[in-house]
């Protein structure tokens, strides 16, 4: 397999001048000799050399290819001349921006969701971009699609089960950015691309499930706000009890404890403000 071969390639001003002089010499020959045979022989010679001029901005390449065989890529900057018969494929080496579409892909459990992701990248092996695919552009995104969609059905949208410590699109961004930027990079590696930076732009459920999965996480977060609510009263209900006990204010049995702990757990995880009563008898009464 060939790659790429960086070339220099002659200096365009001199080339310019001769032409030039070549173009001022046949004019006055012809004006004074009055015979156009000059300008028959010149114009030829002339016309030969200005297909072999072209300039190289800054962050861009050429791909020289004579007859069907590639001859080298030029990097530097500047104006040049080279061979006529080259053809000269322009790429850029600039880095791009690509924020692809909006598809509908099913998650790891099967959920449908909208997915899409912004892709930062350039050219890095001009002859692999421009002989080993078609079109590069085209390859990047058709390529950055199968990405994401193989990526949206490794991972689940979320995780509703706290014992499952589980990598998901939603939270586990950093590590799931890493593995698309992997996957990119190893799809792209075949068109000389280099992937500098990629990350999902989009995430969301599809429209015809959204409503459902926002239900469902409502009610995921207050079991689990009941959950922490208990769990904080409990131990409110416990010390409270422990600390009537230890300083004699009150003297418990099992049944006034475990009217007083139903009392307290009624005031502290109700959800209403409590409306007090008052005990104008014994405890129990």
């Amino acid at each position: 397999m060939k790659a790429e071969n960086n070339v220099k390639a002659k200096n365009g001003y001199p080339i310019l001048a001769i032409v030039i002089i070549l173009i001022i010499t046949s004019i006055t020959a012809s004006v004074l000799t009055k015979h156009a045979g000059f300008l028959v022989i010149g114009i030829p010679v002339i016309l030969f050399f200005f297909p072999g001029f072209f300039i190289v901005n800054p962050n861009s390449s050429r791909v020289l290819v004579l007859f069907g065989a590639y001859k080298g890529t030029i990097k530097d900057n500047g104006f040049f001349w080279a061979n006529p018969f080259y053809t000269k494929q322009k790429i850029s080496l600039r880095a791009r921006n690509f924020d692809s579409e909006r598809v509908k892909v099913n998650d790891k459990v099967g959920n449908p969701i909208l997915i899409n992701v912004i892709l930062v990248w350039k050219v890095s092996d001009t002859y692999k971009a421009a002989f080993d695919v078609d079109i590069y552009e085209h390859f990047v995104r058709v390529q950055t699609d199968a990405a994401v969609r193989k990526l949206a059905g490794s991972y689940p949208y979320d995780n509703f089960d706290e014992e499952r410590k589980e990598v998901t699109l939603r939270s586990g961004l950093d590590e799931v950015n890493v593995a698309l930027e992997h996957e990119l990079t190893e799809r792209l590696a075949i068109a000389g691309i280099e992937v500098m930076e990629a990350r999902i732009g989009y995430l969301a459920y599809a429209p015809e499930i959204a409503s459902a999965m926002l239900k469902r996480q409502q009610a995921v977060a207050i079991v689990s706000a009941r959950k922490k609510i208990v769990e904080g009263a409990v131990w409110m209900v416990e010390d409270a009890l422990k600390k009537l006990s230890d300083d004699g204010i009150v003297e418990f049995d099992d049944d006034k404890k475990a009217t007083m702990a139903s009392n307290l757990m009624v005031v502290l995880c109700g959800d209403k403000e409590v409306t007090p009563v008052i005990n104008t008898g014994t405890l129990n009464s």
